[in-house]
């Protein structure tokens, strides 16, 4: 098996996580602005609503997310540690994790979530359309 290929992939993975996390505020409330029907989508604003709010919890219970670990262990059975690293994985690295207190990491990911919970309560999914189809032309 290669690993390294392996933990590569995980590294991906989790970036689109991040990537889906943050950019999907930024849509949602650009789309809120703008007036953007599918940023109410019912499964994309409840996926974007689990995704915070997992990230949250386990950083209130000091729990390692599940990727990272996944990760490093697949990057420990690789042979990896303190060797030159690949192109992949230096910019997952420089992109995913930074040098600070765990409590730094707790107040922002629990701000953020409460601006993605702000954001669902005052601009919610929408409402499933009517099941007769179109508009009611008789008005």
């Amino acid at each position: 098996m290669d690993y390294d290929f392996w933990a590569n992939v995980i590294g991906m993975i989790h970036a689109m996580v991040v990537l889906f996390i943050v950019g999907g505020l930024a849509l949602i409330l650009a789309g809120w602005a703008a007036g953007w029907g599918w940023t109410q989508n019912r499964v994309f604003r409840f996926a974007h609503l689990a995704a915070i709010g997992f990230v949250v919890v386990q950083q209130w219970l000091g729990a390692w997310c599940p990727l990272t670990l996944w990760e490093s262990e697949l990057r420990r059975k690789g042979g990896g540690g303190g060797y030159e690293v690949g192109f992949i994985e230096y910019w997952l690295n420089t992109l995913l994790y930074y040098s600070a207190p765990a409590w730094v990491f707790t107040l922002v990911y629990t701000a953020f979530g409460l601006a993605v919970a702000a954001a669902f309560f005052y601009y919610p999914p929408g409402k499933r359309p009517p099941s007769g189809g179109g508009q009611n032309m008789h008005s």
